[in-house]
């Protein structure tokens, strides 16, 4: 039998440092690749720096859109069962396993010229093709699932008992939300926005259908590798996973965290 355990235990450990290297050993070599003369270029490019800029704001725009239509959402689908619930949040995964492209077609059929919606944006003076709006419409289009699913976990690891305490008490149910599920919750919620954020971000497919102009990072990266080539996309690439990068640790910590939390309950 120990035997038998410790096969397992190599087979598992084996696995394990094949998918490591096969997620670092890409990533290595991008990093190692360009010149410190060639990242301190891209750094000082104002063009690079713009890019990177508008993913950074663009991505923070569309978490705190998804954080403030999202929460009441996820808390409702967290508190309540009703028919057709699963059709619901298999609606709010579409955006999730749709592939990138389709996304900026489908939200490009409804602002268009040639649809009704969009004619009346453009007789408004609203511009959503080509601008930081289009950017936002479709970084929150990509990115609210994660926050809502994530919002939602953590509304659900709440009993419902807390709140009923506090509406018997008097309480109105905003007064509850405000004074006894958003201080247990708020981990879970800026977790979902770190996700949204980080989702957001590294979206290119449907951003570069809606808005090729202005660029985010991901979009440059790709127009300097078809333009120059690896030699000029590389040190691009590097400084937007750097910030991916922190931005997934800023997630651990939290998770980290918010695990050491339930152990001490």
């Amino acid at each position: 039998m120990r035997r038998k355990k410790d096969v397992f235990l190599v087979v598992t450990v084996i696995c394990g440092l094949l998918v490591i290297g096969f997620i670092l050993l890409p990533l290595l070599k991008m990093f190692t690749s360009p010149s410190w003369e060639n990242l301190k270029a891209a750094i000082q490019d104002k063009k690079v720096v713009k890019s990177i800029w508008l993913s950074i704001y663009t991505a923070g725009l569309a978490a705190i859109i998804s954080f403030v239509v999202g929460t009441p959402f996820a808390y409702f689908l967290a508190r309540r069962e009703f028919f057709g619930r699963k059709v619901i949040e298999s609606i709010i995964d579409l955006p999730m396993v749709i592939p990138h492209p389709v996304v900026g077609i489908a939200i490009l059929s409804v602002v268009g010229r040639n649809y009704w919606f969009g004619q009346i944006l453009s007789k408004i003076g609203i511009r959503v093709m080509g601008s930081v709006l289009g950017i936002v419409t479709v970084l929150t289009f990509v990115g609210i699932p994660f926050y809502i699913n994530t919002a939602k976990d953590g509304f659900e690891s709440i009993s419902p008992r807390l709140e009923n305490v506090s509406r018997s008490l008097g309480a109105s149910m905003f007064s509850t939300f405000l004074r006894i599920t958003f201080p247990l919750t708020w981990r879970s919620m800026l977790v979902g926005i770190v996700m949204c954020s980080a989702r957001a971000i590294s979206e290119f497919g449907a951003v570069v259908v809606i808005a090729y102009h202005p660029m985010t990072a991901p979009v440059m990266i790709y127009e300097r590798f078809e333009a120059y080539g690896l030699a000029y996309s590389q040190p691009v690439a590097v400084l937007l996973t750097l910030v991916c990068l922190i931005l997934f640790l800023f997630l651990r910590v939290l998770s980290l965290k918010h695990q050491e939390r339930k152990l001490i309950k």
